[in-house]
């Protein structure tokens, strides 16, 4: 028998766990799970991402996750929360996405289907 997949977790990095708790916080309306001198959980709908403490920003510029969302809404909030974006875009994928990227130069991924 074959185990069940339940769920991903992005590990992204972060150069200040501090400021990664803030943006998330106050620009995306993730809550804090958890905050250690290395480690930080925030969740917000059901989703988790975790960032470790990393010294080196080339790894966050070279960083993405994908969330799946309701694009126009989730921009309609982020715009409200400070952030200045670009609308969500169709992809020729098929997806409907809208790119958030942190301070640390993470890319976040919100994403539906067109």
């Amino acid at each position: 028998m074959a185990g069940a997949v339940q769920s991903t977790i992005p590990v992204l990095a972060s150069l200040d766990l501090e400021q990664s708790r803030r943006f998330y916080a106050e620009r995306l309306g993730f809550a804090c799970l958890l905050h250690a001198p290395d480690y930080l959980i925030l969740g917000r709908d059901g989703c988790e991402l975790h960032f470790w403490l990393a010294g080196d920003r080339h790894i966050a510029e070279n960083t993405s996750c994908y969330v799946r969302g309701d694009t126009a809404a989730l921009h309609a909030e982020f715009t409200r929360r400070g952030l200045e974006l670009p609308p969500p875009a169709q992809r020729p994928w098929g997806m409907r996405e809208l790119y958030v990227t942190d301070p640390h130069g993470n890319l976040l991924k919100f994403g539906e289907p067109a």
